[in-house]
Order: structure tokens, then C-alpha cells, then sequence
């Protein structure tokens, strides 16, 4: 039924999806620089420098489609969650405030001399530009957390005699123990993400024979980066999940499909799960204690029900169930396809490999669909709750009529496809397909000092 509360949750959710892409993208492509750049400065090999001149075009592009999505956000809570903001504000607001004061002015300082500063200033100068860049990114990353993860876990906090919300211990706030798991999956998220781009264009250069040192180069470093970050996101996202089933065990019932309470529950394999009927349609498989075990790491543990609380108080278990699968399953495919590349790479046998090769040009998307699947477990499980436990999503939404909530969502939906569907994607396509430039015609030694001393013009 198209209400108010459905259309400002479906357009919040949209504009976050598509916002999201761009801020993970860009945390992992700085991260890449950082490396890249650093490479450079030790080696002198002019590959680095092409890499990083390419990349940058890259980060430039994304990063200002990240500040752009960002912006609609902000206003949203105010056109769309007047409620939301009016009772939690005064704990939300502030933590948006510190991370534009202490991310994001330290991003906007530093990111035209990581863009534009080539040629300009010295070679040490512009690498600590693109460290404090990708240094920038990642607090604004963990503040952004911080306010997410005191939605999912409120703590600090105390209530006012006109239902307004204050903080009493900022540093509790800012350090909750429920965060530090969820940022860490976060930033692991994103550098597998871009990682997965980096081995998409890398493959698809290799497999047409075209820039082939610069391909192998960044080929190489995504594929062992890959190979770390993937075991080390696993373990992570275990430990963020014992934490969801102690803060929220309703949620951990929803992704594991369980409605009734039950002792040493199995892991479901498929089942459509239905609010309406209270139950699981069509089950199929189940992995004996699996759930017990994964949630609890106790064999025999005993896992909440769903049916514990009344229907209106359950999320939508359809969704949270079948997006925690795909999260999980495609988390264990980059695992597979990590061992598998690894192993032909140190056989010397991955960039002769053309089916190998084929096959990596199509991973781009994989890394973007388990990010989006893990928000989509993460924020719809924490449903009927805005707050967990404190605010209602239906007493968080604006007193706006639904018409011109659809009215507003079309033109968004509009403005996105155009900006970010077309024109983001219509200029990455050209740059990719333009290519870095020829290693001939690059100049390693240009962005030293920019003057004739530093370039070999001295007389």
C-alpha cells in the first residue's frame, strides 16, 4: 500500500543505495592511491606514476558523485523525517557536524592538491595530500558509523519531559562497542569493492592486450589484496554478528528465518519466509546447530524467536533473509575466486589465462551487490525501529501527504538516473576506454618540484 511511511522508506532507501556506492568506492580507490603513490616514490618505475595519474581520474569522478548524493541526504530528514529529527537531533546532529569538521574540511583541504597539485608542488608534499585524503575518508566513514551504529545500539542517552533525546557521555557515544566491528566490516567492504574493480579493468585490458604492464601491475596488487582482506572481512563480520544477536536477536531470527525460540538452531539453506502466515514457505536444507553456532559460537545455544513479539513489531523477514544470504554468498564466492586466482598467479599462469581473465573483466559488480545486501540486512532488520528500541519508523516519518512525497521521489529518481546512471557512467566508460596514458609520453619526474631543476632540464 503506497502510504507516506512506505513512500519516504522507499525513497530514503533509494537515494541512500546509490549514495553509498560512491563513498565506499571512494575510500577504497584512495586507499589504492596510497599504495600506488608510495610504490612510486620508492621505485621511480614509471608504471606507478601511470597508475596513479589513471586512478586519480578515477577518484576525482567518484569522490565528487559521493559529495553530490550526499547532499540529498541531509535534506531528506528534514522534508521526509521531521519526526526523526525533531526527537533524536540533538544526538545525530552533532555527530554529522564533527565529521564535516574533522573529515571532511581535512578531504576538502588536501583533495585539490591530490587532483590538480601535479607539476605544482613537490613529490613528499603531494603524497601527504593523498595520505590525509584517504586518512579523511576513513573518520568520515567511522563518524557516519557511529551515528548508524547508535540507531542500531542507543546508548548515553536520556529522555526529555517533551520526548526530545540528549546525549549525557559523548565519548561513549562516539566509542560504542557495537561500532568498532561494523566500521571495520565497512572499510574492509569497501576496499574489497574497489579491489574487485581494480581486477574488472585490469582483465579487461589484459584480455584485449592492451596497456599490459599497467594492467598486471594493478592485476597483481587487487588479487593479493583480495586474498588478505577477504579472510580478515569473515572474521569480522562473525565478530559484528555475535554483537547483532546480543543487541538484537530479533534481527539475527529474521536473517537466520527462526520464529520459534529455539535451542541449538540449524542454519536454513532456502526457505521464502511470510510475516503473514508466521512461518517459512518452501524450506529446503538446513545445516544442523549452523545458526547456534554462527551466532552464539555455542552448539547447543538457545536463539530467539521471531513469534516472541507481536507481528507489527517484526521486520519485513523475506527481505533481511534472502539479503543476508546473498551477502554471505557472494562474501564466500570472492573467498573461492581469491584462492583460485592466487594460486594461478603464483603458478605464473593468470595473465595467459584468458578464460580466467574473461571471467574477472564481469567482477565489478560483486563486490557493490554484497555491500548493498549487507545495509539492506543491517538497516531493514532493524525494523518497525528508526531507533532501535526508543523511536518507531512510523513516529519518525513527516506529516507530508503522500502525493507529494511521489512527486518528490520521481524527480529524484529522475535527476539520480540522469546524473548518476548516465553521466557518471557515460564519463568512467570514456575514461576507462581512453586508457592511462602511454608510459612513453608520461613525464615521472614532473610532479618532483615542477621546475626545469627536477624535470633534467638543468643546463
Amino acid at each position: 500500500m503506497l502510504t507516506t511511511l512506505f513512500l519516504s522508506r522507499l525513497q530514503f532507501a533509494f537515494t541512500m543505495a546509490i549514495h553509498i556506492i560512491f563513498p565506499a568506492f571512494s575510500i577504497g580507490l584512495v586507499s589504492f592511491l596510497v599504495f600506488m603513490e608510495g610504490a612510486w616514490l620508492k621505485t621511480k618505475n614509471p608504471v606507478y606514476y601511470q597508475i596513479i595519474r589513471f586512478w586519480t581520474k578515477v577518484f576525482a569522478l567518484t569522490f565528487g558523485m559521493g559529495v553530490v548524493s550526499g547532499i540529498v541526504m541531509e535534506f531528506q530528514l528534514g522534508t521526509n523525517w521531521a519526526g526523526f529529527a525533531k526527537q533524536v537531533g540533538s544526538v545525530l546532529g552533532p555527530l554529522f557536524i564533527y565529521e564535516v569538521m574533522s573529515a571532511f574540511f581535512v578531504e576538502a583541504g588536501f583533495i585539490g592538491i591530490l587532483i590538480f597539485g601535479w607539476n605544482k608542488v613537490g613529490a613528499k608534499l603531494h603524497y601527504l595530500a593523498t595520505i590525509m585524503v584517504a586518512i579523511g575518508t576513513l573518520i568520515s566513514a567511522y563518524w557516519i558509523l557511529s551515528a548508524n551504529s547508535w540507531m542500531q545500539h542507543p546508548i548515553a542517552y536520556t529522555q526529555l519531559a517533551d520526548g526530545k533525546y540528549i546525549a549525557t557521555d559523548w565519548l561513549a557515544i562516539m566509542f560504542n562497542p557495537y561500532n568498532l566491528p561494523r566500521y571495520l566490516h565497512m572499510v574492509m567492504a569497501a576496499w574489497l569493492t574497489t579491489s574487485f574493480v581494480i581486477i574488472s579493468i585490469s582483465s579487461y585490458y589484459l584480455i584485449r592486450s592492451l596497456h599490459i604492464e599497467f594492467a598486471k601491475k594493478c592485476l597483481r596488487f587487487a588479487i593479493i589484496a583480495v586474498m588478505i582482506l577477504i579472510p580478515i572481512q569473515i572474521f569480522i563480520g562473525d565478530v559484528a554478528g555475535v554483537n547483532v544477536y546480543k543487541e538484537q536477536p530479533l534481527k539475527t531470527a529474521a536473517m537466520e528465518g527462526l520464529w520459534e525460540t529455539e535451542k541449538g538452531a540449524p542454519t536454513i539453506l532456502f526457505a521464502i519466509p511470510s510475516n503473514t502466515q508466521q512461518k517459512n514457505l518452501f524450506e529446503f536444507g538446513s545445516i544442523p546447530h549452523g545458526s547456534a553456532i554462527l551466532n552464539t559460537h555455542q552448539y547447543n545455544a538457545e536463539l530467539i524467536g521471531l513469534k516472541t513479539v507481536a507481528p507489527d513489531e517484526q521486520p519485513e523477514v523475506w527481505l533481511v533473509f534472502f539479503s543476508f544470504r546473498i551477502m554471505v554468498g557472494l562474501g564466500l564466492l570472492m573467498l573461492g575466486y581469491a584462492i583460485i586466482t592466487n594460486f594461478l598467479l603464483a603458478k605464473n599462469k593468470l595473465y595467459e589465462n584468458k578464460k580466467m581473465l574473461f571471467l574477472s573483466q564481469f567482477m565489478a559488480p560483486i563486490g557493490f551487490i554484497a555491500l548493498l545486501t549487507g545495509w539492506i540486512t543491517a538497516e531493514v532488520g532493524r525494523q518497525p525501529w528508526a531507533i532501535y528500541g526508543l523511536v518507531r519508523t512510523t513516529d519518525a516519518v513527516s506529516n507530508v501527504s503522500k502525493h507529494d512525497v511521489m512527486i518528490g521521489f520521481t524527480l529524484i529518481f529522475i535527476v539520480y538516473v540522469i546524473i548518476f546512471g548516465i553521466f557518471y557512467f557515460y564519463f568512467l566508460d570514456k575514461t576507462i576506454k581512453k586508457g592511462p596514458a602511454d608510459i612513453d609520453s608520461v613525464q615521472p619526474f614532473s610532479f618532483m618540484g615542477g621546475g626545469a631543476e627536477e624535470t633534467g632540464d638543468k643546463k
